[in-house]
């Protein structure tokens, strides 16, 4: 349900003049999602939708779906059909706003975001406005949470946090009895798990052994697991419910009673850099100083770059997380793009660095919340401060 009231007190708050909301053909999914239009309803012609700082919003639309915009608030409705009719009412959208919103990012440093052509950008520019990214606003639409979404993530960290004593054990029951079990068998080991307390998931978790762990985006295969591997377990999931959010956690295991120095020593580097990410997400809350997506990223890339594996992190360090597992808010990158969102309260995302390794890979990801006050939280159970000796534990 779009919220004219809460739009504009966000508008008001980032000090823009107004938010240009546009699309073609589902080419803007965020709009869509702002103003609450399914892609099955997103229609075959240009529209926008301009809510000013104050006032009445305005609308476009064309003369063959002139009802496309009918359920948001806004009497002041422009009706085109010819491209110069479009380009004159795009100009009585913007009207004298000087500083609009829109979904561009410059230079293309968060394609998250850039979903507006290049020359809509221009034509609003030409009616003299600056056009500045919409990217924080997004972050209060889509990555926000309220108290419901925030109980049913903490109450999915519990599940996935338990799963993981599942999979070790299953492991090593496997390995005790028959010398083996294979990435696929505790990939569906824990996939019956989620099902059975009730939660779901896009996709099954990832389970990889020695080189495949090696692999950042590794696809769950055939491979046996044995006494003396090393294994990765990613793992992802939510609350069968509506709006449910989730939860997403990187775990690794020797299967072993002792842990060789080679897994151990990766280990700690990463852990280092998760650590050091975390903190300063705590320090910048706790002094009510804002903190980006790209310095929390480097934060934790520094650690493992001073220990002289920086060309093995390959990858950012986090992802915004929401209703979907890579969700609209931050992610926590300087690698792949310069993430310049600030990180809000009620966000959510992941802290996951990692060493990837031609013989084995290390991750170690955790998720971070940021509640109404302010506090961070680290959720998904106790930090894992050691590869689990899956032979000694279970």
């Amino acid at each position: 349900m779009f919220n004219l009231q809460a739009v504009q007190k966000a508008i008001v708050e980032q000090g823009f003049d107004g938010w240009l909301l546009c699309d073609f053909r589902g080419s803007n999914v965020l709009a869509q999602r702002i103003v609450g239009i399914t892609p099955d309803k997103s229609g075959s012609r240009r529209w926008a939708y301009f809510v000013p700082a104050q006032g009445e919003p305005r609308k476009l639309v064309h003369r063959i779906e002139p009802g496309v915009l009918d359920h948001l608030p806004g009497t002041d409705k422009t009706i085109y059909l010819p491209w110069q009719q479009y380009e004159a009412g795009m100009k009585h959208l913007v009207g004298s706003a000087r500083k609009v919103a829109m979904e561009y990012s410059p230079r293309n440093a968060i394609p998250y975001v850039a979903k507006v052509d290049a020359g809509t950008i221009e034509l609003v520019r030409s009616f003299g406005a600056e056009v500045v990214s919409s990217g924080d606003l997004i972050q209060c639409f889509e990555a926000v949470w309220d108290d419901e979404q925030e109980k049913m993530h903490f109450d999915a960290a519990k599940l996935t946090d338990a799963a993981y004593d599942i999979a070790w054990k299953f492991i090593a029951e496997g390995v005790r009895k028959n010398s083996q079990v294979t990435e696929k068998a505790v990939q569906d080991k824990i996939m019956a798990y989620f099902e059975s307390v009730g939660m779901t998931t896009y996709s099954p978790p990832i389970v990889g052994v020695n080189e495949h762990s090696g692999d950042p985006h590794f696809e769950t295969g055939t491979a046996p697991i044995k006494e003396n591997d090393f294994v990765l377990v990613d793992l992802w999931a939510k609350l069968k419910k509506p709006r449910a959010v989730y939860s997403d956690l990187t775990r690794v295991g020797f299967v072993g009673k002792t842990v060789p120095e080679q897994y151990t020593k990766i280990f700690n580097i990463v852990a280092g850099a998760r650590d050091a990410a975390i903190a300063l997400v705590k320090e910048r809350f706790a002094a009510d100083q804002p903190v980006f997506g790209w310095e929390i990223d480097q934060a934790s890339r520094d650690v493992i770059t001073k220990a002289g594996y920086g060309e093995y992190f390959v990858h950012r360090t986090g992802h915004s997380i929401g209703q979907e597992t890579h969700g609209n808010g931050a992610n926590i990158d300087n690698l792949e793009t310069q993430d310049q969102r600030k990180i809000m309260k009620r966000t959510c995302f992941s802290i996951e660095p990692g060493i990837y390794l031609p013989e084995f890979g290390v991750r170690s990801e955790v998720n971070v919340y940021i509640d109404g006050q302010g506090k961070v939280h680290v959720t998904g159970g106790a930090l894992q401060t050691e590869v689990v000796a899956i032979l000694q534990s279970f």
